[in-house]
């Protein structure tokens, strides 16, 4: 059975949009684009090489794919992950379906992409590994399909754009399978699924006048 894996890079408030360049995703007069590459460093390079070293095939929105197709094919010969990304498969999310797929080993999940993606993990192949898209990993996570989440948090508030995480994700536990801090203060972190949310209490066994009269406020 084949995983989904989330490769992120975000913000310490979250944000996500255009980390690579301030043309990459203007959307919403987003003005911080290419805040990912003044923290990128060796440690950064070599983590973002280990996400990589796994057999793998893309799974990417249509805008990202769009960035990625006018970008890493483009690259010189001698780089190690456009020719990486020419070789494998590219799944692309797309509501167009008249989209055109320009790079080669790309394929469209098609008009039910959710019920695409499920017969895709309960196949034999790669996992499926995203980058970047941003409004395509909210259908997964609404979906419950993400089973690892690689996440890079740069020191940085962007306090707008973009974000990981939208209302629609569902709740569930995860577990620190991986940690390491980057020079530049980058926390690089690896969670997978376990399991649903457990909760507790810090509250007294008897609660006190005072707070009952603060719960009844609350309505």
């Amino acid at each position: 059975m084949r995983k989904i894996i989330t490769g992120a890079f975000v913000s310490l408030d979250g944000v996500m949009q255009a980390p690579g360049g301030p043309d990459e995703d203007p959307v919403g007069g987003f003005k911080y684009g290419g805040w990912v590459a003044p923290y990128f460093d060796e440690a950064m390079g070599k983590a973002v090489g280990e996400m990589f070293a796994r057999p793998f095939d893309l799974l990417l929105g249509r805008k990202t794919y769009d960035i990625f197709a006018a970008h890493w094919p483009y690259v010189a010969a001698d780089d190690p992950i456009g020719p990486l990304f020419d070789h494998i498969t590219k799944y692309v999310a797309t509501r167009n379906p008249d989209f055109k797929l320009s790079w080669q080993n790309s394929r469209v999940l098609g008009a039910d992409a959710v019920g695409a993606l499920r017969t895709l993990k309960s196949g034999e192949g790669p996992d499926l590994l995203t980058q970047g898209s941003t409004d395509f990993l909210q259908t997964l996570f609404k979906n419950d399909l993400v089973d690892e989440i690689n996440v890079f948090i740069f020191p940085v508030v962007l306090g707008k754009g973009k974000r990981l995480f939208g209302d629609g994700a569902v709740s569930g536990a995860l577990k620190l399978v991986g940690s390491k801090v980057s020079g530049s203060g980058v926390t690089i972190n690896k969670y997978v699924r376990n399991g649903d949310v457990v909760t507790g209490s810090f509250e007294f066994e008897q609660p006190t006048a005072a707070e009952l009269k603060r719960r009844r406020n609350l309505s």
